[in-house]
């Protein structure tokens, strides 16, 4: 097949197709992710909404959360849901995060099918500005559903799984590996509409006030302390 030429816009063809050597230009809506250096390498400039998007992280705790402040302010404008959470969320953090705790839903299911079953029923009821969900395990047949899902959406949303996911398939449309580093985070652009990227980008995050208070620094050793100042919503998934 003979190639197109070079002054033909590929995607007045179709809002779906892109040069391989050019980042696409999302055809739908994307949150800024507060960052100039990670937007400049992701189409549309941003994180894209009603898409899945993968973050496959070394472990949790190692600055993901704080990636997100940006898009999470945005997103509390609605309910931001957090699907099989690793650990209790601390109020005092996520008010830092810009997220009110009234804006908060914390879900928990005994079962990785309950939990991907309620995944859907946020997606499906479309009152969530975010939902982020952590997986260890998920099968490709259950990606594809949660991509399907995603799209009849204005929702963000971000599974995190684990990092050795990155050798796996999955129909994401944007895929991105966080690893810890001296003040911040690197982070490979492992898939995305457009050129592959092989350099790794370094983020600076501002750290947390909590963790730099004598009570925070305390409190990294210690269990998981109630909210303070109130509980978010919580639903319970069970047989």
């Amino acid at each position: 097949m003979a190639a197109l030429p070079q002054h033909i816009d590929i995607e007045s063809i179709h809002a779906s197709l892109w040069r391989g050597n050019q980042l696409a230009r999302v055809y739908g809506k994307t949150i800024d992710t507060g960052y100039a250096a990670l937007s400049a390498e992701l189409p549309g400039g941003g994180w894209p909404i009603g898409a899945l998007v993968e973050r496959l992280v070394q472990q949790p705790g190692i600055g993901e959360m704080r990636l997100l402040k940006p898009a999470l302010i945005a997103a509390a404008k609605w309910q931001v849901a957090l699907l099989q959470a690793p650990h209790v969320p601390n109020s005092l953090a996520f008010a830092y995060l810009g997220v009110p705790l009234d804006k908060l839903m914390m879900l928990r299911a005994p079962k990785t099918a309950d939990a991907l079953w309620c995944a859907e029923r946020v997606l499906n009821a479309r009152s969530c500005g975010a939902l982020l969900f952590w997986q260890q395990h998920i099968r490709s047949e259950a990606l594809r559903r949660l991509h399907l899902a995603a799209q009849a959406t204005e929702t963000l949303l971000i599974l995190v799984r684990p990092l050795a996911s990155a050798q796996d398939s999955s129909p994401a449309t944007l895929r991105l590996s966080v690893r810890p580093a001296d003040g911040g985070i690197v982070v490979d652009v492992i898939k995305r509409r457009g050129p592959t990227r092989t350099d790794q980008l370094s983020i600076h995050l501002q750290p947390s006030p909590i963790l730099l208070s004598p009570h925070g620094r305390v409190r990294r050793y210690l269990p998981a302390p109630a909210f303070a100042g109130g509980v978010p919503s919580e639903v319970v998934i069970s047989d």
